[in-house]
Formats: C-alpha cells, sequence, structure tokens
C-alpha cells in the first residue's frame, strides 16, 4: 500500500535555525554570563521561533541540535 506523506511538514517540525547573536543585544544577566565573548550562536525552532539554546560555538549549537534529532539551518 502506498500513501502520500508530506515530508515538508515533517521537516519543518524538526528544523532549528541557527543564528550568530551579539552578546550586547542579550539581556544584562545573559552579558554577565558571556565572560568577555562578543557573540554567542543561538538555536531557535523553525515553526515559533523559540530561542532553544545558546551556546559558545557555531559548531557547538549544530552538534547540540543534531544530537537532538534537529536538522540544523544557518540563519544570517
Amino acid at each position: 500500500m502506498h500513501s502520500k506523506y508530506d515530508f515538508d511538514h515533517a521537516m519543518d517540525d524538526r528544523m532549528v535555525y541557527v543564528r550568530e547573536v551579539p552578546v550586547a543585544d542579550l539581556p544584562a544577566d545573559m552579558q554577565e554570563e558571556a565572560e568577555g565573548l562578543d557573540t554567542l550562536f543561538a538555536v531557535y525552532s523553525a515553526t515559533d521561533g523559540e530561542r532553544l539554546a545558546l551556546v559558545k560555538e557555531r559548531r557547538l549549537a549544530y552538534v547540540l541540535a543534531r544530537q537532538n534529532d534537529y536538522a540544523p539551518v544557518s540563519v544570517h
């Protein structure tokens, strides 16, 4: 039996965006925790734009996403 499956919808549910975030744009308490860094990398949900994680390196953002079964995509 063959049935049509909406792969686009399934991918949206598991896709996240990785974006560079200037530390200066973060709340003061988060800036203090950044320990002198100028930028961090955020992982955002593709479905609702919620920030899921904030990490030190772009590579770490991708690894974190993949370890949680998400498909990371870079956003500028």
